[in-house]
């Protein structure tokens, strides 16, 4: 998910709040959930939304918000997330457009799914097997499908597949047995070269197994063209990247076939979707909501309250239209261990972090809370990283530091070099990194980058000591967080560290990661992702610094607004309504 939410939020989260840059989450810390009134269906709900999608094909959708709330509006998957307040419940998939959650046999490597009866796309044609195979098999096609989750290309037993547009008759006949329809074209088989013991996590949280229907598919140009089998659809079929579009009821959606209490109560007749990517469409979708005039009474936004706008919102009649809320991205600090070789000048790093001090800088407690470990709270299977007790949420401890770094035996002050992607906030929460640091017998530079940051903290020969990244699961799993920040193979090569920006590399730790991908059930893969954070703190590999939080406002006439964990903990747009009042 480090591009899931939005590259750009990804590369400044909670650094950039000042500029109403963040991410999402689970519970609530702040103004409550929201207007109380019961929803009733009727009425047109406003969105406003403060950047531009990168398509509208659910096979290239990669961002965290768009997958959460298509999911309610148009696009059904074989199972889905629900809108429960438990983050537990909200992170466990539910049926969808399946009768169930999946059959799993061969340790894992095995799951089918039927899918209900009366399922339909907004033509009027049934959703079948074929359509989910068909789908799926687009995500191959990677020279077409441009963007989305590709997990899929590394699980489904084939091999040198090249999607449905230029197969051979016979490299299509060998995906088919790969994903397989059973003769009534109601049971869908998926066949995996190994265990994928998260696979209904991974369906229910991406679109990369979504049914898409072969006769509306005209490849590149299919990127925005919308054939919905939820309960709406895009006006017009086809979404305007600048603009947005007008969503009306799909009469072709039979809400029997559904459990809308669970997955989408679909309460509004119509949402206006407007969508600005200006930069500062955020910051005036915001002061308009706490005007609450006119249409804006009846609308909600993807934009997240600034820093320079929360005095606004804490007082008075608009504090009852505020939500603070936790989100499921982590902002952390990874060291470069071509450089930092030595665990002990790590750990000194560790010990006289100021973070109390960091996260004041940030803006304080509405902006973010104090993080124990890399994978975030609202993801399954979390726990407290040990090597971090006490240092997460303290002002650090330079005389440990300091004691640490003669057992080291090396030189100081000893010279650290800091980057960052630089913003007006993050130069002062870095200045306190820099500050403690100092004291604890480091000399510190601080190097603020700028729109290209990831792609310079991503080389292998790069000065950078030590760098500031956040990060988010792709799906509630430590799968997509540990793995693709650590495991050094599939990151690393000449020219690249990948998404292992401290060219981290551990033999034992790719070991426990083997162990975990190959785990048949959960429960193990979950133990053994929790065994391979804490040996990545026993390494000092990486220091957590927070977990981001975000800061909502809606219109007074909207009903219902509330976050979950199924939702990124953006709008749960499943539950929204407008009051008719």
């Amino acid at each position: 998910m480090g591009k899931k939410l939005l590259r750009a939020v990804a590369a400044s989260s909670a650094l950039a709040l000042g500029l109403g840059l963040a991410a999402c989450g689970g519970d609530s810390g702040g103004g409550g959930s929201a207007n109380d009134e019961p929803g009733e269906k009727g009425g047109t709900l406003q969105y406003l939304q403060s950047f531009l999608y990168e398509s509208a094909d659910p096979q290239r959708i990669y961002y965290g918000v768009q997958l959460a709330q298509w999911r309610r509006v148009l696009y059904r998957g074989l199972v889905a997330f629900p809108m429960d307040s438990d983050p537990e419940k909200a992170t466990t998939p539910v049926p969808d457009l399946a009768t169930d959650t999946g059959t799993v046999t061969d340790g894992g490597k095995t799951w089918a799914f039927t899918l209900k009866d009366g399922v339909k796309w907004e033509d009027g044609s049934d959703i079948t097997c074929a359509d989910v195979q068909y789908g799926t098999s687009r995500v191959f096609a990677n020279d077409v499908i441009i963007g989305g989750p590709n997990y899929t290309l590394s699980y489904i037993d084939v091999k040198d597949y090249p999607g449905p547009y230029t197969a051979t008759p016979e490299q299509q006949a060998e995906f088919e047995k790969a994903v397989s329809c059973s003769d009534d074209n109601k049971t869908v088989t998926f066949h995996f070269n190994k265990p994928w013991a998260d696979f209904n996590q991974a369906a229910a949280g991406m679109m990369m197994v979504d049914p898409y229907k072969k006769s509306f598919d005209e490849g590149d140009r299919s990127k925005w063209k919308v054939l919905s089998n939820g309960p709406y659809k895009v006006e017009g079929g086809v979404w305007d990247k600048n603009k947005g579009a007008t969503l009306v009821r799909n009469d072709q959606y039979d809400e029997s076939t559904d459990t809308p209490d669970q997955l989408r109560k679909a309460l509004p007749d119509k949402i206006n979707w407007v969508v600005n990517g200006s930069d500062t469409a955020g910051e005036l979708f915001n002061d308009r909501l706490i005007k609450d005039a006119g249409d804006d009474q009846y609308a909600i936004t993807s934009a997240r309250v600034t820093a320079q706008q929360l005095p606004k919102v804490q007082s008075g009649p608009v504090s009852e239209r505020y939500v603070n809320v936790v989100s499921p991205f982590t902002d952390y600090l990874v060291m470069n261990h071509k450089k930092l070789t030595d665990p002990k000048v790590r750990e000194a790093l560790a010990v006289s972090l100021n973070a109390t001090g960091y996260i004041k800088a940030l803006g304080g407690e509405l902006v973010a809370e104090p993080a124990d470990s890399i994978v975030n709270p609202g993801t399954a299977g979390y726990k407290p990283n040990p090597a971090f007790e006490g240092i997460s949420d303290g002002e650090g401890d330079p005389d440990a530091a300091q004691a640490l770094l003669k057992e080291a035996g090396v030189k100081t002050p000893f010279p650290i070099k800091l980057s960052y992607p630089k913003t007006p906030t993050a130069d002062k929460a870095m200045a306190v990194l820099q500050e403690s640091w100092n004291k604890a017998g480091f000399d510190v530079t601080l190097d603020g980058q700028g729109d290209t940051y990831y792609d310079v903290i991503a080389q292998p020969d790069k000065d950078s000591d030590v760098m500031w990244a956040g990060w988010g699961s792709d799906w509630p799993s430590a799968m997509t967080v540990i793995p693709p920040l650590f495991d050094s193979r599939p990151n690393i090569s000449k020219t690249t560290c990948g998404n292992d920006y401290g060219c981290y590399e551990s033999d034992e730790l790719n070991k426990i990661l083997d162990e975990a991908a190959n785990a048949s059930n959960v429960e193990d893969q979950q133990a053994k992702m929790q065994e391979a954070d804490a040996f990545l703190g026993k390494e000092y590999a990486y220091i957590p610094l927070d977990n981001q939080k975000f800061n909502w406002l809606y219109g007074s006439k909207v009903t219902g607004f509330t976050t979950t964990a199924a939702s990124s903990s953006y709008p749960e747009l499943g539950l929204i309504g407008v009051s008719q009042k």
